[in-house]
């Protein structure tokens, strides 16, 4: 019986049919353009399904830093991050939360499923430590590896260089990693791979725009429900403003 040859001659090896190779098999680190990049490690799930089917890896990244541009602080962002945060609370990982702008309601933590005993608060700008460089510890914790999540307050007007460190220290971190930026900030570019901007939508309702995400850029913003934290009473109170703004006026004076 004749032997196959050893080698394809040139025509031959042009009629064969191609094999596609898809990006993420060479590496998961790249994707096509149109696409939604993917994570090596599996994403964390935001409890939003509209939002996770809009970021890589349907949830937030893990070893990696999620930035989250705020016009003022309270607009939702505990209520948008408690999902993810009280699930790293219930695997038995540790959550710190380092230098929120106001102090913390225990009560409407615990109505959100914390368990708000074994949440660990840095301050790292009080007077007992003041002087110290304040994202010191925000680093040494992101490095160590032993955190399940970690939320964080940025100062203002952080310089580049040092939100490139805490990424590089991010890559240690295997659970979502969160730092909460001024609105301003989306003016200058960032070394975190997921950057959001979020808005107040209404009454209990979160409006998340993604200016940054490893895929295509999205065009609209994402309309979000919230858990509510508002009585029934309070909810049409603000339903009433909310209408009254929408009125048409008419300037008897003019």
């Amino acid at each position: 019986m004749d032997r196959m040859p050893a080698t394809l001659s040139a025509a031959a090896a042009l009629a064969m049919p191609r094999q596609v190779l898809r990006p993420e098999s060479l590496h998961p680190a790249l994707w096509l353009g149109h696409q939604l990049g993917r994570h090596a490690d599996s994403a964390v799930p935001s409890g939003f399904a509209p939002l996770d089917a809009q970021l890589p890896g349907r949830g937030w990244p893990r070893r990696a830093l999620t930035e989250l541009l705020l016009p003022h602080p309270g607009v939702g962002e505990i209520r948008l991050l408690a999902g993810s945060l009280v699930a790293a609370q219930q695997a038995g990982r540790l959550v710190m939360l380092f230098d929120p702008p106001v102090n913390l309601s225990a009560f409407a933590l615990a109505a959100l499923g914390f368990d708000v005993e074994q949440l660990l608060i840095i301050n790292t700008r009080s007077r007992v430590i003041a002087g110290s460089d304040s994202l010191w510890a925000l680093e040494q914790a992101l490095k160590s590896g032993h955190v399940g999540a970690v939320l964080a307050w940025l100062p203002p007007r952080l310089r580049a260089e040092r939100l490139r460190r805490l990424q590089l220290a991010a890559h240690a971190h295997d659970g979502p990693a969160f730092v909460l930026r001024e609105m301003s900030a989306a003016q200058r570019p960032t070394a975190a791979p997921l950057r959001l901007a979020l808005r107040a939508g209404g009454a209990d309702v979160l409006a998340v725009r993604v200016l940054k995400r490893r895929g295509p850029p999205l065009e609209a913003p994402i309309k979000l429900e919230l858990p509510p934290v508002l009585s029934e009473a309070a909810r049409e109170r603000v339903a009433a403003v909310a209408e009254l703004h929408a009125a048409t006026f008419v300037n008897l004076a003019a």
